[in-house]
């Protein structure tokens, strides 16, 4: 009874968002970006851009993250955990292409970096970059499709030419990744010091290797409870040890970096920019503690939370580059017109469903017996999240 209750919630909420969503894009394309945003020539990059994009990209860091554990390092125990990863970073980059499509001004032009090259561009960059790597993506995808199909000779190819493409999309996702920061860098006087720095492409670079672990996890908890499917929990702990591990190089190359360059002294300015580096700050380093301690680990629903906590932070920060950063030498105050939230939330509902359709047509999950080959003898794998434990727990 409860469970066809909370089916049919889930149903009717999608239909609502998706409704709102083809309304706002109603008001977007025919009334342009004046009727559906706040955006204005004082501030012309709102949630579209600082939510869709900049960390659309970033959720989507798992792909190549992991694709690069398994097929470049060689730590085949991750394998299970692969196509989903990869799944969720291709759907997550065409749907910041669609989100581009609503920011731009005029959406149809945006071919035109293709023949019209600006190698000076970090825009150029970022934009050839996001263009290949979403090809390569549909490339490392195509063999779960070919499995589907049966068609055994294309399967066979597509699997020779899996190195060499996972080490494109390596390349391809290291450049843009840090060139999202590098978009930033030409502004020192407009944003905010707490945000501001040279390091920022590293920065960015290092929090989308996190993050990309921390959607693994997330996606890896809600494909067992939709699917009934086993948690590889196993995995599970030992990314969280990896992500505990690269959030404390994070933190502490930004601590650096702010008592370098004497930015810690604006904590003490008036402000909410003050609140809001605090609260990425707090989302990020709570996470981190946690899963650095082993008994934390041992609980599946804690290390849930950690996660969602820490991908809070990783949005908070995005936010505060994109948004918070540059409101107070714009001098406007920037929030989000419903449509364009409207909008925001029929992409991550789009992307919701198309996941769990791909999943339930495809092999995006290893069979069980490649999945018992490939996992070491006691790596944790359980059936059910209620029934989640480590032995010795």
């Amino acid at each position: 009874m409860m469970e066809g209750i909370r089916r049919y919630f889930w149903r009717a909420l999608f239909v609502v968002i998706m409704a709102a969503g083809a309304w706002a894009t109603y008001l977007r394309f025919w009334g342009g970006l004046g009727a559906a945003t706040n955006l204005s020539d004082r501030f012309p990059w709102g949630i579209w851009i600082g939510f869709d994009v900049l960390c659309g990209v970033g959720l989507a860091a798992g792909g190549f993250t992991l694709a690069a554990t398994v097929h470049i390092f060689n730590i085949k125990s991750f394998r299970p955990v692969v196509r989903p990863a990869i799944l969720t970073a291709f759907l997550g980059y065409l749907l910041v292409v669609v989100a581009l499509l609503f920011d731009l001004g005029h959406p149809y032009r945006i071919w035109h970096p293709i023949i019209m090259w600006n190698p000076r561009s970090v825009m150029f960059e970022v934009g050839w970059c996001v263009t290949l790597y979403t090809t390569v993506l549909f490339l490392e995808f195509l063999p779960v499709v070919l499995e589907k199909l049966k068609w055994h000779g294309a399967l066979k190819v597509m699997k020779a030419a899996t190195l060499p493409i996972i080490i494109a999309g390596v390349i391809l996702s290291t450049l843009h990744q840090s060139s999202l920061g590098s978009l930033f860098l030409i502004m020192p006087n407009r944003l905010h010091p707490l945000w501001w720095t040279p390091l920022l492409p590293v920065l960015f670079f290092i929090s989308a290797v996190a993050t990309g672990l921390a959607m693994t996890i997330f996606e890896s908890w809600h494909s067992s409870k939709a699917f009934g499917r086993q948690l590889e929990y196993g995995l599970v702990c030992r990314m969280t040890r990896v992500l505990a591990v690269i959030t404390a190089v994070y933190l502490t190359l930004r601590f650096l970096d702010l008592s370098h360059r004497g930015a810690l002294s604006t904590l003490n300015q008036p402000g909410f920019e003050r609140w809001m580096f605090g609260l990425e700050i707090v989302l990020m380093a709570v996470p981190m503690l946690m899963f650095f301690r082993e008994k934390t680990r041992q609980h599946p629903l804690a290390v849930y939370l950690g996660v969602v906590m820490w991908l809070l932070g990783f949005v908070t920060n995005r936010m505060n580059v994109s948004v918070t950063g540059l409101e107070r030498s714009s001098g406007v105050h920037y929030f989000p017109k419903w449509s364009e939230i409207a909008v925001t939330l029929a992409i991550i509902a789009a992307g919701f469903a198309i996941f769990r359709l791909a999943a339930h047509y495809l092999p995006v999950f290893e069979e069980e017996h490649e999945e018992e080959e490939t996992a070491p003898a006691g790596s944790g794998r359980i059936p059910t999240l209620e029934a989640a434990r480590v032995p010795g727990d």
